[in-house]
């Protein structure tokens, strides 16, 4: 375990004492990238910092562990201490996981810093940025739900600036405060569903950006109840309506000098703008899209979203099928007109971004060490195409269900390798009984069409 010195720890306490801070949380999240945590007064900080806050894994979803097994310890990362805007009395401090005194296996964070880590040893940094897209709604007296403003009823409501303003309550206060943290947002819109928002904010190192994503749920969350409102997370809550993305827009930087290696500052062999490089790391996610896809897109509800077209009007704006191009949002992968980075579209809002970003820069250092190449990219409209029409091209189709996702996922040897044999398991074997649970139930759809249908 790492050992901090006692003046590192009082100058910080300090500092938070200084903000009015109050407690402490050693945060760490589950399998679903759900936060976890403990609350520690602050003076008590010290301890917490040299893992005295224990947790019993057998009671949490992805922490791998028996009833009779020794408890995991948080382990603070002092770097990222975060004063909680809604509430601040309140620090958060993101966490790895230690069981007797070493790295626990099944961390998600940890298994993030061993990928992490072997960029490194390439001499690579890994540069993430997630887009956070998500519903804001309020429920209603007959216990369902609707968006918090009661116009947004438009069937096109996307960069409709009257339905933002209606929610800038909400919105505003969650950009300050991602502001006063030093995200840097630079854009925030109403996307193409009722009730759905986007922030974009800075690119970071991915770990750092993996924590501040679990961070922006739980702080999205925690504004829109001050409001009466809350915010959704989940994938697509809505057959009428776009699904939400957490795209990811990836780069290799230069470990000692920090340059984008995926910048073109000469050969460019498809024309995409991004250099032989960046395209041996498409490869590479190429290579493993399908055992991906189950991690970035990990529920039954997330395979909704990933449709060309459903009972909306208009497309889905997901991906379908394992390709990549230029400026184009019906491939997998997508290289925006600005070049210099890949964007990963199949990735959705409840994903758990530390395994997320795992598999993929896993996937994409594999192509890079093995010079993998990604063949053309597709420049057209891929959702013009026919199954059979890709088939014939060569081109595969992502998982339609999370039962073919975590087929993929078992199948292939690199999940785990980058999982580990514990997280591995637990991984399958969850995602497993949560596909049986949603197979074996009987929905309101099925009894309108069947019930006295023969």
């Amino acid at each position: 375990m790492t050992t901090f010195p006692l003046s590192q720890i009082d100058e910080l306490k300090q500092s938070l004492q200084d903000k009015g801070v109050k407690y402490a949380m050693a945060s760490y999240v589950d399998m679903h990238g759900v936060i976890k945590g403990k609350f520690v007064p602050l003076a008590h900080l010290g301890q917490m910092l040299r893992g005295s806050e224990l947790y019993t894994g057998a009671a949490l979803d992805g922490v791998p562990q028996q009833i009779s097994d020794n408890e995991v310890a948080a382990m603070p990362d002092p770097a990222s201490a975060t004063q909680c805007s809604w509430n601040r009395s309140l620090a958060w401090f993101a966490s790895d996981l230690y069981l007797d005194g070493k790295p626990f296996d099944a961390c998600s964070r940890g298994i993030l810093k061993r990928q992490t880590e072997a960029a490194a040893e390439m001499g690579y940094s890994f540069n993430l940025g997630i887009e956070t897209e998500f519903f804001l709604y309020k429920d209603t007296p007959d216990g369902g739900f609707a968006p918090l403003s009661d116009r947004d009823t438009a069937a096109k409501p996307c960069y409709d600036p009257r339905l933002l303003m209606d929610n800038l309550p909400v919105i505003d206060e969650l950009v300050e405060a991602m502001n006063e943290m030093g995200w840097g947002v630079y854009s925030f819109d109403h996307e193409d569903a009722n009730g759905q928002f986007e922030t974009d904010f800075k690119y970071s190192d991915a770990l750092t950006m993996a924590d501040r994503f679990v961070f922006f749920r739980m702080m999205a969350n925690e504004i829109a109840r001050k409001h009466g409102a809350f915010a959704t997370f989940m994938p697509k809550p809505s057959a009428q309506r776009t699904g939400s993305g957490a795209h990811y827009n990836m780069s290799l930087a230069d470990l000692a000098s920090g340059k984008n290696l995926f910048e073109v500052d000469g050969e460019d062999p498809h024309g995409c703008g991004v250099t032989p490089l960046a395209y041996h790391f498409i490869a590479g996610v190429l290579k493993h899209a399908k055992a991906i896809c189950a991690v970035i897109a990990p529920t039954v509800n997330s395979y909704k979203r990933l449709i060309r077209k459903g009972a909306m009007s208009g497309s889905t704006w997901a991906p379908v099928f394992v390709c990549y191009g230029n400026n184009n949002r019906t491939n997998m992968l997508r290289i925006p007109s600005q070049g210099a980075r890949v964007e990963c579209r199949a990735a959705d809002i409840g994903c758990n971004p530390y395994l997320g970003a795992a598999m993929i820069l896993a996937a994409g250092l594999e192509g890079v060490r093995e010079k993998l190449e990604p063949g053309q990219p597709h420049r057209e409209n891929m959702y013009d195409y026919s199954e059979k029409d890709v088939a014939d091209m060569g081109i595969e189709t992502l998982p339609r269900t999370l039962s073919e996702a975590i087929d993929a996922f078992e199948a292939d040897p690199l999940s785990r390798q980058v999982f580990g044999d514990a997280m591995y398991q637990a991984f399958v074997d969850y995602k497993r009984d949560e596909w049986n649970a949603y197979h074996t139930h009987v929905s309101d759809w099925e009894i309108q069409r069947y019930l006295k249908f023969f």
